[in-house]
């Protein structure tokens, strides 16, 4: 593995599998580096109840990454829906639990789980303690925990976590200084992108590290987060918390949407995010714009294939 290009790719949510599920069909050193902020639904109960990092967006990204037959898939990702104390856990979380209590240790934990599922690469935790983000908002305001801050109906003006400093997993600090490529996001921009580089150690070691830095933008604006973003204003947020050196590239969809899709996520106050090129060149990053988009069943997927293409050097785009 040490002669293939290594990539680093740093976020959680939905955003991040779908990237990985592009990136694993590419000969590549690949590592996901994924948030431990989560506290809504089961990832936040087994949180509370075993005092362990949330597994939540670590199951989707080993599932993501899994070389296995769609049962087990399914089998991983299966929801109890009934069962005093079981209704509502996914199997995947408890076997994430089950493993960390075996192993005295998440990140160990997670590997052991990633050998059972023949894993393609590495899924590192940002950080082996839990986080809890806090939101300041615009009218002063403090909203605590990632699951409410959507909800919270207002601006936010400032992203901070408790612990302030937590220990970067030193498995997470070597890929990324070891990383021919470090990509960030697509996903919840301050719920799933930011909180992994809210870790100090993290966002030092990117700022640092020789790697060609790329952060995959939203298709869509998200309530509660990102309402009214363009483009730029993505990168504003990030260069606000973390500074102007984490961020070189910047990959945008810049392709009109269908009215049935812009119809359908008007009932989530959502809209396209804008790709204001001007404004992205203005803070001095190379703006690759393209159709970076598929729809299926009136959701708006990222193309990870293309976008993985293209990250790799396989395939030509818009660059400006």
């Amino acid at each position: 593995m040490s002669n293939l290009p290594k990539v680093v790719v740093i976020g959680g949510g939905t955003g991040l599998s779908v990237i990985l599920r592009g990136l694993k069909t590419y000969p590549v050193d690949l590592s996901a580096i994924v948030t431990v902020a989560d506290d809504g639904g089961s990832s936040g109960r087994l949180r509370k109840e075993l005092n362990m990092p949330p597994p939540g967006d670590v199951r989707n990204v080993l599932v993501a990454l899994a070389e296995v037959e769609p049962l087990i898939e399914r089998l991983f990702q299966h929801r109890f829906e009934n069962g005093e104390g079981l209704s509502g856990h996914s199997l995947g979380n408890l076997l994430l639990a089950g493993m960390t209590s075996i192993t005295g240790d998440f990140a160990r934990g997670i590997s052991e789980l990633s050998a059972v599922l023949n894993v393609r690469g590495n899924v590192l935790p940002a950080s082996n303690e839990s986080i809890e983000l806090v939101a300041k908002m615009v009218d002063g305001s403090v909203v605590h925990g990632e699951s409410n801050i959507p909800n919270a109906g207002k601006a936010i003006e400032q992203m901070s976590i408790e612990p302030a400093f937590p220990e970067a997993l030193p498995a997470s600090i070597q890929a990324i200084q070891q990383a021919d490529k470090i990509i960030m996001g697509p996903g919840s921009l301050y719920t799933s992108v930011l909180p992994n580089l809210l870790v100090p150690d993290i966002a030092r070691e990117i700022a640092q590290a020789k790697a060609d830095k790329i952060y995959i933008c939203n298709v869509m604006t998200q309530s509660g987060e990102t309402d009214g973003f363009t483009a730029s204003d993505h990168i504003k947020a990030l260069h606000a918390h973390v500074g102007e050196s984490l961020i070189e590239d910047i990959f945008v969809n810049d392709t009109e949407l269908p009215a049935a899709l812009i119809e359908r996520y008007a009932e989530e106050d959502a809209e396209a995010v804008i790709c204001d090129d001007a404004s992205l060149q203005a803070l001095g990053l190379n703006v690759v714009k393209d159709h970076f988009i598929r729809t299926d069943d009136l959701l708006l997927r990222h193309d990870a294939e293309k976008i993985a293409g293209m990250i790799l050097g396989n395939e030509g785009g818009d660059d400006s």
